[in-house]
């Protein structure tokens, strides 16, 4: 607002004029697109299922990409190789060993050739996937669980804690699992959570997995304690009818998607303490697929994406209101029956990749992997938008969750050639206990110390590299000889350092706590 005063003879009168200026809110975000793959890049000739359940329909780890199909006489999911592009052998190997039709699955987080399914049939069956992919077909599972009186819809497993899953069917019944038991068929659960009316619609998990959020087909939301089973939230909200939720990262907060009173699609923000209200609401369309929320707590981007709709919308997620910032919405021709999404350890960040889609396009046989890209000219790594991430190594073990023990995840860094930096969480209290064919890709040493086997510290010295004073010191390993190994010492040489720097800001957070206790006791004392 500015004034100016305009002389009309004897008198002075102030003139007002009002000057607009836009306000931009600062994002490194804000230019994100959406990259389709090639032709020659993408999965063609893919069965997609034709079941018109609700779920993802596809799952994707670094190493293989699944998609429930169909098949005669039963049900069964095609698994690829991540880099098996191209036109795909109609007669390609199954994973057929469910009576009827599947209607989910999971990859375990911490095994990459470790899938779930869950199935029509009554029975979640977990599959052991040969470390070269499925040459024939895969009729007997590792695991069978047996629980449920009605077909099985969804399945989750846990984020932090190795060898627990959740599955929930139309039985209303959560039921959850612990697969480290020598039965091959596991008939008794460790936990029945029966706190629902109706059929569940979707599961999802805060960053430690202390707390389950859960949406019902009688459209509430609930706040679930997943070990003891005790409702926490409800919510009883009229105005929204939700079908998905998702936690958002560590910002306590809920997002669902869902329906309008009026049947518009509309998403919604919850606080996790209190479902009474929504924090934020937002109409999107009239249209009436189901919405698939995707978040991700790096970035702290939100991408939704519709059922039958060609395109995808984002957003930024912030702490304080208005909460939901709109960036941008990628568009396609081509609509998604469902989505696969690879792990943050999956994608390519020497293109600035931060998000990677998997497009079920049922009209064409396809399987179109969507890349969002942050714009960026240097091709280096790029520190500020790959912060450390959930990586592939369990935080605890089945019997400590079970006892009461909740731990966040066991962070990694993306930067190349830093893949094997998340394994020196293993001696920091975090535990893994190891499938029993154990986990390929692990060096025999650390396989040995997942097993409990004793080894000498003349063993462990000798088969590790030692850094002193910013060298690789010779005694323990020859110098690098390439160009790619000498970067590759770098980049572990800062990681290095900044794990340090975090411990020793850690440490002098502490010793302030410390000193500001005893201070406190002295005057108290003296008082």
């Amino acid at each position: 607002m500015t004034v100016c005063y305009e002389l009309c003879g004897t008198l002075t009168s102030p003139v007002y004029k009002m000057t607009w200026r836009p306000q931009y809110r600062s994002s490194k975000y804000r230019h994100v697109f959406g990259k389709p793959a090639t032709k020659e890049n993408c999965y063609d000739g893919v069965p997609i299922t034709s079941s018109v359940h609700d779920n993802h329909l596809c799952a994707v780890n670094p190493r293989f990409i699944a998609v429930i199909t169909e098949c005669a006489g039963g049900g069964a999911f095609l698994v690829l190789s991540i880099n098996h592009t191209g036109k795909v052998d109609p007669h390609h190997p199954k994973v057929s060993g469910h009576r009827s039709n599947v209607l989910d699955i999971k990859w375990n987080p911490f095994n990459d050739f470790s899938i779930a399914s869950c199935s029509e049939d009554t029975t979640v069956k977990i599959w052991d996937i040969p470390e070269h992919g499925v040459v024939k077909n895969i009729t007997v599972p590792w695991k069978e669980l047996q629980g449920h009186s009605r077909r099985v819809g969804l399945i989750e497993w846990h984020p932090t804690a190795n060898n627990i899953i959740f599955s929930t069917g139309y039985d209303y019944q959560v039921l959850v699992w612990k697969l480290d038991v020598p039965e091959q068929v596991i008939k008794n659960p460790v936990r029945s959570i029966s706190v629902h009316s109706d059929v569940v619609l979707s599961m999802s998990f805060n960053t430690d997995g202390s707390r389950l959020a859960t949406s019902c087909k009688d459209k509430k939301i609930r706040v679930i304690d997943p070990r003891s089973g005790v409702l926490l939230q409800e919510s009883n909200c009229k105005t929204h009818k939700a079908s998905k939720v998702l936690f958002l990262g560590n910002l306590k907060m809920l997002l669902s998607t869902g329906n309008s009173h009026w049947n518009h699609r509309q998403i919604a923000l919850w606080d996790q303490e209190d479902l009474s209200q929504s924090s934020y609401s937002e109409n999107l369309d009239g249209s009436s697929g189901v919405l698939f929320p995707f978040y991700d707590p790096d970035t702290h981007m939100l991408y939704i994406a519709g059922k039958g709709d060609g395109n995808i919308r984002y957003y930024e997620i912030s702490p304080e209101k208005p909460y939901v910032h709109y960036l941008t919405e990628y568009r396609s021709l081509l609509p998604q029956k469902g989505m696969g999404v690879m792990p943050k350890r999956g994608l390519d960040v020497c293109s600035c990749e931060i998000f990677r889609f998997y497009k079920l396009v049922t009209t064409k046989s396809l399987v179109e992997p969507l890349s969002m890209i942050v714009p960026r000219r240097s091709e280096s790594y790029q520190e500020d938008i790959y912060p450390m991430t959930a990586g592939n190594r369990a935080a605890v073990t089945a019997e400590q969750w079970i006892a009461g023990l909740d731990k966040g995840p066991v962070m990694m860094s993306l930067r190349p050639g830093s893949e094997l930096d998340s394994s020196a969480e293993l001696g920091s209290g975090s535990t893994v206990t190891r499938h029993p064919r154990g986990q390929p890709g692990l060096s025999p040493l650390i396989q040995e110390r997942l097993d409990g086997s004793p080894t000498s510290t003349d063993e462990d010295s000798s088969s590790t590299s030692h850094v002193s004073n910013g060298q690789l010191d010779s005694t323990h390993c020859s110098p690098p000889g390439t160009e790619n190994e000498l970067r590759q010492v770098f980049y572990k040489q800062q990681e290095d350092i900044r794990r340090l720097k975090e411990q020793l800001h850690q440490k002098d957070v502490r010793i302030k706590q410390l000193e500001l206790e005893i201070k406190n006791v002295r005057n108290s004392e003296r008082s």
